[in-house]
């Protein structure tokens, strides 16, 4: 049985420049999706949503091995941010953020299959707040984004330039909620050597 790696499948979307932003044209795409609002350093919900992801995707992945004969590694964490003053994200005032945390999903794996695989794992672990996961298409479109690498506090410069010089250059305006791609543990990599992919979906001004 050969193994999928949508990292490699969808190479453009996982992969960018440290240097400077470049454009790419992100297809509509399934998550497992889970909402919350707070500091992900502090927030239990956060834990909470981390952990009913990831337990909800090992068991998609070993259900699709089952029934389908198939079988993928499961993508990295992801996650959508924003909050009522967007400069939060510059001065890194966590605790106003909202966010969805995502995993990507294979395209045969349907609503059904995540309300089987949701009884199963609270049947077999009981996880606080997993039957708020849910499946969601995410249609992004065109997007700039950019490879950082270094701590996540870090990335305030980078995403000032982003909104303050790069998109008026390009005559682009931001449309979607800003998405990061964590390529990095960081339970297992120095905060220095953390790799987190920005995007932001933009359009152009006409």
């Amino acid at each position: 049985m050969s193994k999928i790696d949508f990292k490699n499948e969808y190479k453009s979307l996982y992969s960018a420049p440290s240097k400077d932003f470049v454009l790419v044209d992100v297809p509509p795409l399934p998550y497992l999706m889970y909402d919350g609002a707070g500091d992900p350093n502090t927030a239990p919900e956060y834990k909470q949503a981390v952990e009913a992801l990831y337990s909800l995707s090992y068991t998609l992945k070993f259900m699709s091995k089952r029934a389908f004969d198939r079988d993928y590694v499961v993508g990295p964490l992801e996650g959508l941010w924003w909050a009522n003053d967007m400069g939060t994200f510059v001065t890194r005032q966590k605790s106003k953020w909202s966010w969805t945390m995502m995993i990507l999903q294979p395209d045969w794996i349907t609503a059904d299959h995540v309300r089987a695989a949701l009884s199963e794992v609270m049947m077999k672990k009981g996880l606080p707040g997993v039957e708020q996961a849910r499946l969601e298409v995410l249609d992004e479109g065109l997007s700039a984004q950019i490879l950082h690498i270094g701590s996540y506090d870090d990335e305030g410069p980078t995403l000032k330039r982003l909104h303050d010089e790069w998109l008026p250059a390009n005559d682009l305006k931001e449309t979607g909620k800003h998405h990061e791609i964590y390529l990095g543990d960081p339970r297992k990599v120095a905060p220095e050597k953390l790799r987190t992919l920005l995007r932001q979906p933009v359009k152009r001004i006409q």
